[in-house]
Protein backbone atom coordinates (compact mmCIF):
# COMPACT_ATOMS: atom_id res chain seq x y z
CA UNK A 1 0.00 0.00 0.00
CA UNK A 2 2.85 2.39 0.73
CA UNK A 3 3.81 2.32 -2.94
CA UNK A 4 0.53 4.05 -3.84
CA UNK A 5 1.69 7.47 -2.57
CA UNK A 6 4.64 8.60 -4.66
CA UNK A 7 4.54 12.30 -3.66
CA UNK A 8 4.77 14.32 -0.48
CA UNK A 9 1.28 14.48 1.05
CA UNK A 10 -0.37 17.83 0.35
CA UNK A 11 -2.37 19.55 3.08
CA UNK A 12 -4.75 22.40 2.30
CA UNK A 13 -4.93 24.84 5.23
CA UNK A 14 -8.07 27.01 5.30
CA UNK A 15 -8.40 29.97 7.70
CA UNK A 16 -9.31 33.62 7.18
CA UNK A 17 -6.63 34.71 9.67
CA UNK A 18 -3.18 34.83 8.09
CA UNK A 19 -1.29 34.12 11.30
CA UNK A 20 -3.22 30.89 11.84
CA UNK A 21 -2.40 29.80 8.30
CA UNK A 22 1.33 30.46 8.85
CA UNK A 23 1.29 28.56 12.15
CA UNK A 24 -0.27 25.45 10.65
CA UNK A 25 2.00 25.59 7.60
CA UNK A 26 5.15 25.78 9.78
CA UNK A 27 4.06 22.80 11.86
CA UNK A 28 3.12 20.71 8.81
CA UNK A 29 6.21 21.55 6.77
CA UNK A 30 8.40 20.64 9.73
CA UNK A 31 6.83 17.18 9.56
CA UNK A 32 7.63 16.85 5.86
CA UNK A 33 4.24 17.72 4.39
CA UNK A 34 3.63 20.07 1.47
CA UNK A 35 1.03 22.78 2.07
CA UNK A 36 -1.25 25.09 0.15
CA UNK A 37 -3.39 27.79 1.73
CA UNK A 38 -6.83 29.28 1.28
CA UNK A 39 -8.18 32.31 3.16
CA UNK A 40 -11.90 31.73 2.67
CA UNK A 41 -14.37 28.91 2.24
CA UNK A 42 -15.00 29.79 -1.40
CA UNK A 43 -11.29 29.83 -2.18
CA UNK A 44 -10.94 26.46 -0.44
CA UNK A 45 -13.63 24.91 -2.66
CA UNK A 46 -11.81 26.06 -5.79
CA UNK A 47 -8.33 24.99 -4.61
CA UNK A 48 -9.54 21.62 -3.35
CA UNK A 49 -11.07 20.82 -6.76
CA UNK A 50 -8.03 22.05 -8.71
CA UNK A 51 -5.12 20.83 -6.54
CA UNK A 52 -6.69 17.65 -5.11
CA UNK A 53 -4.95 17.76 -1.69
CA UNK A 54 -4.58 14.68 0.48
CA UNK A 55 -6.00 16.41 3.59
CA UNK A 56 -7.83 19.63 4.46
CA UNK A 57 -7.48 21.48 7.78
CA UNK A 58 -10.48 23.80 7.94
CA UNK A 59 -11.34 26.59 10.36
CA UNK A 60 -14.98 26.50 11.43
CA UNK A 61 -15.56 30.24 11.87
CA UNK A 62 -14.87 32.26 8.70
CA UNK A 63 -16.39 35.45 7.36
CA UNK A 64 -17.72 34.39 3.93
CA UNK A 65 -19.05 30.86 4.29
CA UNK A 66 -18.21 29.09 7.52
CA UNK A 67 -16.37 25.80 7.80
CA UNK A 68 -19.56 23.80 8.34
CA UNK A 69 -21.01 24.92 5.00
CA UNK A 70 -17.63 24.56 3.32
CA UNK A 71 -17.22 20.93 4.38
CA UNK A 72 -20.81 20.22 3.35
CA UNK A 73 -20.05 21.46 -0.15
CA UNK A 74 -16.72 19.61 -0.26
CA UNK A 75 -18.47 16.34 0.56
CA UNK A 76 -21.19 16.97 -2.02
CA UNK A 77 -18.72 16.94 -4.95
CA UNK A 78 -17.28 13.65 -6.25
CA UNK A 79 -13.82 15.11 -6.86
CA UNK A 80 -13.42 16.42 -3.27
CA UNK A 81 -15.59 13.94 -1.35
CA UNK A 82 -12.74 11.45 -0.66
CA UNK A 83 -10.46 14.11 0.90
CA UNK A 84 -10.54 13.87 4.73
CA UNK A 85 -11.26 17.09 6.64
CA UNK A 86 -10.07 18.11 10.11
CA UNK A 87 -12.32 20.88 11.45
CA UNK A 88 -10.64 23.39 13.80
CA UNK A 89 -12.67 25.71 16.03
CA UNK A 90 -12.58 27.66 19.27
CA UNK A 91 -15.99 26.20 20.11
CA UNK A 92 -15.73 23.42 22.64
CA UNK A 93 -19.32 22.31 22.99
CA UNK A 94 -20.70 18.91 22.04
CA UNK A 95 -23.22 20.41 19.62
CA UNK A 96 -20.48 22.04 17.50
CA UNK A 97 -18.55 18.76 17.32
CA UNK A 98 -21.64 16.89 16.21
CA UNK A 99 -22.42 19.60 13.65
CA UNK A 100 -18.90 19.30 12.19
CA UNK A 101 -19.07 15.51 12.01
CA UNK A 102 -22.59 15.54 10.56
CA UNK A 103 -21.43 17.98 7.89
CA UNK A 104 -18.84 15.40 6.81
CA UNK A 105 -15.66 16.27 8.71
CA UNK A 106 -13.64 13.22 9.71
CA UNK A 107 -11.94 14.86 12.72
CA UNK A 108 -12.47 17.79 15.08
CA UNK A 109 -9.84 19.87 16.93
CA UNK A 110 -10.39 22.61 19.48
CA UNK A 111 -8.28 25.78 19.65
CA UNK A 112 -5.71 26.33 20.93
CA UNK A 113 -4.46 23.33 18.99
CA UNK A 114 -1.96 21.03 20.66
CA UNK A 115 0.92 20.36 18.23
CA UNK A 116 1.29 16.71 19.23
CA UNK A 117 -2.47 16.18 18.91
CA UNK A 118 -2.49 17.87 15.50
CA UNK A 119 0.45 15.77 14.31
CA UNK A 120 -1.18 12.49 15.29
CA UNK A 121 -4.52 13.43 13.71
CA UNK A 122 -2.87 14.56 10.48
CA UNK A 123 -0.85 11.35 10.27
CA UNK A 124 -3.94 9.21 10.88
CA UNK A 125 -6.06 11.10 8.36
CA UNK A 126 -3.34 10.83 5.72
CA UNK A 127 -3.14 7.08 6.31
CA UNK A 128 -6.91 6.96 5.91
CA UNK A 129 -6.67 8.88 2.64
CA UNK A 130 -3.80 6.65 1.42
CA UNK A 131 -5.80 3.53 2.18
CA UNK A 132 -8.88 5.01 0.49
CA UNK A 133 -6.83 5.83 -2.59
CA UNK A 134 -5.43 2.33 -2.60
CA UNK A 135 -8.92 0.83 -2.50
CA UNK A 136 -10.18 3.14 -5.25
CA UNK A 137 -7.22 2.27 -7.45
CA UNK A 138 -7.59 -1.43 -6.71
CA UNK A 139 -11.31 -1.29 -7.52
CA UNK A 140 -10.58 0.62 -10.72
CA UNK A 141 -8.11 -2.07 -11.81
CA UNK A 142 -10.62 -4.80 -10.99
CA UNK A 143 -13.37 -2.99 -12.91
CA UNK A 144 -11.09 -2.60 -15.92
CA UNK A 145 -10.29 -6.32 -15.84
CA UNK A 146 -13.99 -7.16 -15.53
CA UNK A 147 -14.78 -4.87 -18.48
CA UNK A 148 -12.01 -6.46 -20.53
CA UNK A 149 -13.24 -9.95 -19.67
CA UNK A 150 -16.83 -8.95 -20.37
CA UNK A 151 -15.78 -7.56 -23.74
CA UNK A 152 -13.99 -10.83 -24.54
CA UNK A 153 -17.06 -12.86 -23.58
CA UNK A 154 -19.26 -10.47 -25.58
CA UNK A 155 -17.03 -10.91 -28.61
CA UNK A 156 -17.13 -14.69 -28.20
CA UNK A 157 -20.94 -14.53 -28.06
CA UNK A 158 -20.97 -12.34 -31.15
CA UNK A 159 -18.72 -14.71 -33.10
CA UNK A 160 -20.79 -17.73 -32.09
CA UNK A 161 -24.03 -16.00 -33.02
CA UNK A 162 -22.82 -14.85 -36.43
CA UNK A 163 -21.32 -18.25 -37.14
CA UNK A 164 -24.60 -19.96 -36.28
CA UNK A 165 -26.60 -17.45 -38.31
CA UNK A 166 -24.30 -17.77 -41.32
CA UNK A 167 -24.59 -21.55 -41.15
CA UNK A 168 -28.28 -21.10 -41.96
CA UNK A 169 -27.59 -18.43 -44.57
CA UNK A 170 -25.17 -20.69 -46.49
CA UNK A 171 -28.24 -22.62 -47.57
CA UNK A 172 -29.51 -19.43 -49.19
CA UNK A 173 -26.27 -17.93 -50.50
CA UNK A 174 -27.84 -14.97 -52.28
CA UNK A 175 -28.84 -13.33 -49.00
CA UNK A 176 -25.17 -12.58 -48.14
CA UNK A 177 -24.98 -9.92 -45.43
CA UNK A 178 -28.64 -10.21 -44.51
CA UNK A 179 -27.81 -11.28 -40.96
CA UNK A 180 -25.50 -8.28 -40.42
CA UNK A 181 -28.10 -5.85 -41.74
CA UNK A 182 -30.84 -7.33 -39.58
CA UNK A 183 -28.81 -6.78 -36.41
CA UNK A 184 -28.14 -3.16 -37.35
CA UNK A 185 -31.78 -2.46 -38.26
CA UNK A 186 -33.04 -3.91 -34.99
CA UNK A 187 -30.46 -2.05 -32.93
CA UNK A 188 -31.40 1.25 -34.61
CA UNK A 189 -35.14 0.81 -33.98
CA UNK A 190 -34.61 -0.31 -30.38
CA UNK A 191 -32.49 2.78 -29.72
CA UNK A 192 -35.07 5.06 -31.36
CA UNK A 193 -37.79 3.46 -29.21
CA UNK A 194 -35.62 4.21 -26.14
CA UNK A 195 -35.40 0.65 -24.99
CA UNK A 196 -33.04 -0.18 -22.08
CA UNK A 197 -29.38 -0.68 -22.98
CA UNK A 198 -29.43 -4.41 -22.23
CA UNK A 199 -32.40 -4.86 -24.60
CA UNK A 200 -30.61 -2.91 -27.35
CA UNK A 201 -27.47 -5.04 -27.00
CA UNK A 202 -29.47 -8.27 -26.83
CA UNK A 203 -31.59 -7.59 -29.92
CA UNK A 204 -28.52 -6.48 -31.85
CA UNK A 205 -26.79 -9.78 -31.14
CA UNK A 206 -29.84 -12.08 -31.11
CA UNK A 207 -31.77 -10.97 -34.18
CA UNK A 208 -29.25 -12.39 -36.70
CA UNK A 209 -30.26 -15.87 -35.46
CA UNK A 210 -33.90 -15.42 -36.49
CA UNK A 211 -33.71 -17.89 -39.41
CA UNK A 212 -31.37 -20.45 -37.86
CA UNK A 213 -34.18 -22.99 -38.20
CA UNK A 214 -33.66 -22.96 -41.97
CA UNK A 215 -30.83 -25.40 -41.30
CA UNK A 216 -33.54 -28.02 -41.03
CA UNK A 217 -35.40 -27.09 -44.25
CA UNK A 218 -34.63 -29.24 -47.32
CA UNK A 219 -32.71 -27.45 -50.09
CA UNK A 220 -35.30 -28.43 -52.67
CA UNK A 221 -37.76 -26.20 -50.83
CA UNK A 222 -35.43 -23.48 -49.59
CA UNK A 223 -33.81 -22.93 -53.00
CA UNK A 224 -36.85 -23.53 -55.20
CA UNK A 225 -36.78 -20.84 -57.94
CA UNK A 226 -40.59 -20.61 -58.13
CA UNK A 227 -43.46 -20.18 -55.71
CA UNK A 228 -43.84 -22.98 -53.17
CA UNK A 229 -46.72 -25.42 -53.30
CA UNK A 230 -48.97 -25.47 -50.25
CA UNK A 231 -47.36 -28.56 -48.73
CA UNK A 232 -43.90 -27.08 -49.36
CA UNK A 233 -44.95 -23.81 -47.73
CA UNK A 234 -46.17 -25.76 -44.70
CA UNK A 235 -42.71 -27.29 -44.37
CA UNK A 236 -41.01 -23.90 -44.86
CA UNK A 237 -43.02 -22.38 -42.02
CA UNK A 238 -41.64 -24.96 -39.60
CA UNK A 239 -38.31 -23.10 -39.60
CA UNK A 240 -39.69 -20.83 -36.84
CA UNK A 241 -40.30 -23.73 -34.49
CA UNK A 242 -37.03 -25.41 -35.50
CA UNK A 243 -35.12 -22.23 -34.71
CA UNK A 244 -36.83 -22.00 -31.32
CA UNK A 245 -35.89 -25.60 -30.52
CA UNK A 246 -32.26 -24.98 -31.49
CA UNK A 247 -31.88 -21.84 -29.36
CA UNK A 248 -34.22 -22.37 -26.39
CA UNK A 249 -31.86 -24.69 -24.44
CA UNK A 250 -29.29 -21.86 -24.30
CA UNK A 251 -28.88 -19.99 -21.02
CA UNK A 252 -27.51 -16.64 -22.17
CA UNK A 253 -29.85 -13.67 -22.66
CA UNK A 254 -28.87 -13.70 -26.34
CA UNK A 255 -29.90 -17.32 -26.87
CA UNK A 256 -33.15 -16.76 -24.99
CA UNK A 257 -34.06 -13.65 -26.98
CA UNK A 258 -32.89 -15.39 -30.14
CA UNK A 259 -35.30 -18.25 -29.42
CA UNK A 260 -38.09 -15.74 -28.77
CA UNK A 261 -37.41 -13.98 -32.08
CA UNK A 262 -36.99 -17.20 -34.08
CA UNK A 263 -40.38 -18.47 -32.92
CA UNK A 264 -42.33 -15.23 -33.30
CA UNK A 265 -40.82 -13.08 -36.06
CA UNK A 266 -43.45 -14.20 -38.59
CA UNK A 267 -46.34 -13.43 -36.25
CA UNK A 268 -48.37 -10.34 -37.20
CA UNK A 269 -50.01 -7.62 -35.16
CA UNK A 270 -53.44 -8.49 -36.62
CA UNK A 271 -53.06 -12.19 -35.79
CA UNK A 272 -52.60 -13.39 -39.39
CA UNK A 273 -49.05 -14.66 -38.97
CA UNK A 274 -47.52 -18.00 -38.02
CA UNK A 275 -46.79 -20.41 -36.36
CA UNK A 276 -49.25 -19.68 -33.52
CA UNK A 277 -51.40 -16.81 -34.83
CA UNK A 278 -50.40 -14.51 -31.98
CA UNK A 279 -51.60 -10.94 -32.18
CA UNK A 280 -50.93 -7.53 -30.66
CA UNK A 281 -48.81 -7.33 -27.55
CA UNK A 282 -49.01 -11.09 -27.12
CA UNK A 283 -46.13 -11.09 -29.61
CA UNK A 284 -42.82 -10.28 -27.84
CA UNK A 285 -41.53 -6.78 -28.64
CA UNK A 286 -38.22 -8.18 -29.88
CA UNK A 287 -40.10 -10.18 -32.52
CA UNK A 288 -42.30 -7.21 -33.46
CA UNK A 289 -39.19 -5.15 -34.15
CA UNK A 290 -37.56 -8.05 -35.97
CA UNK A 291 -40.65 -8.66 -38.14
CA UNK A 292 -40.66 -5.25 -39.83
CA UNK A 293 -36.88 -5.36 -40.31
CA UNK A 294 -37.13 -8.80 -41.89
CA UNK A 295 -39.91 -7.70 -44.24
CA UNK A 296 -37.90 -4.65 -45.31
CA UNK A 297 -34.78 -6.67 -46.01
CA UNK A 298 -36.67 -9.44 -47.80
CA UNK A 299 -38.32 -6.92 -50.12
CA UNK A 300 -34.98 -5.23 -50.82
CA UNK A 301 -33.14 -8.49 -51.50
CA UNK A 302 -33.00 -10.68 -54.58
CA UNK A 303 -34.50 -14.14 -54.16
CA UNK A 304 -34.68 -17.13 -56.56
CA UNK A 305 -38.32 -16.24 -57.23
CA UNK A 306 -38.20 -12.40 -57.32
CA UNK A 307 -36.19 -9.30 -58.21
CA UNK A 308 -35.21 -6.80 -55.49
CA UNK A 309 -37.30 -3.68 -54.77
CA UNK A 310 -35.83 -0.21 -54.32
CA UNK A 311 -35.75 1.48 -50.93
CA UNK A 312 -38.55 3.84 -51.93
CA UNK A 313 -40.75 1.01 -53.26
CA UNK A 314 -40.15 -1.05 -50.13
CA UNK A 315 -41.04 1.77 -47.72
CA UNK A 316 -44.22 2.47 -49.73
CA UNK A 317 -45.23 -1.21 -49.56
CA UNK A 318 -44.68 -1.33 -45.80
CA UNK A 319 -46.50 1.97 -45.26
CA UNK A 320 -49.43 1.48 -47.65
CA UNK A 321 -49.53 -2.26 -48.42
CA UNK A 322 -49.46 -4.10 -51.74
CA UNK A 323 -51.98 -6.91 -51.36
CA UNK A 324 -49.47 -9.25 -49.73
CA UNK A 325 -47.94 -6.94 -47.15
CA UNK A 326 -50.29 -4.72 -45.13
CA UNK A 327 -49.53 -2.03 -42.50
CA UNK A 328 -51.91 -3.84 -40.16
CA UNK A 329 -49.33 -6.63 -39.95
CA UNK A 330 -47.04 -4.39 -37.90
CA UNK A 331 -47.14 -3.02 -34.37
CA UNK A 332 -48.25 0.62 -34.96
CA UNK A 333 -45.54 2.00 -32.65
CA UNK A 334 -42.84 -0.03 -34.38
CA UNK A 335 -44.19 0.96 -37.81
CA UNK A 336 -44.14 4.66 -36.86
CA UNK A 337 -40.58 4.28 -35.61
CA UNK A 338 -39.55 2.47 -38.80
CA UNK A 339 -41.01 5.23 -40.99
CA UNK A 340 -39.18 7.91 -38.96
CA UNK A 341 -35.90 6.02 -39.37
CA UNK A 342 -36.45 4.83 -42.96
CA UNK A 343 -33.61 6.94 -44.31
CA UNK A 344 -31.11 5.44 -41.88
CA UNK A 345 -32.50 1.96 -42.51
CA UNK A 346 -31.79 2.48 -46.21
CA UNK A 347 -28.26 3.65 -45.41
CA UNK A 348 -27.63 0.45 -43.42
CA UNK A 349 -28.79 -1.65 -46.37
CA UNK A 350 -26.37 0.26 -48.62
CA UNK A 351 -23.48 -0.10 -46.13
CA UNK A 352 -23.97 -3.87 -45.88
CA UNK A 353 -25.14 -4.54 -49.45
CA UNK A 354 -24.46 -7.98 -50.83
CA UNK A 355 -21.26 -8.15 -52.81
Amino acid sequence: MNAVVSHRPIVLVVDDEERNVHLFEEILRAKGYATIAAHSGREALVLAAEKKPDLIILDAMMSDIDGFETVTQLKSQPVTRPVPVIMVTALNDRQSKLRALNAGAEEFLTKPVDVADLTVRVRNMLRLKEYGDFLLDHNRILEERVRERTAQVEEAHRDTILTLARAAEYKDAETGDHVRRIGEYCRLLALEMRMPDDFVVAIHLSSPMHDVGKIGIPDRILLKPSQLASEEWAIMKTHSLLGFRILAPGRSQYALMGAEIALNHHERWDGSGYPNGRKGEDIPLSARIMQICDVYDALRSRRPYKAPSSHEETVKIIRDGDGRTHPGHFDPAVLACFLRMAGRIGAIYHDYADA
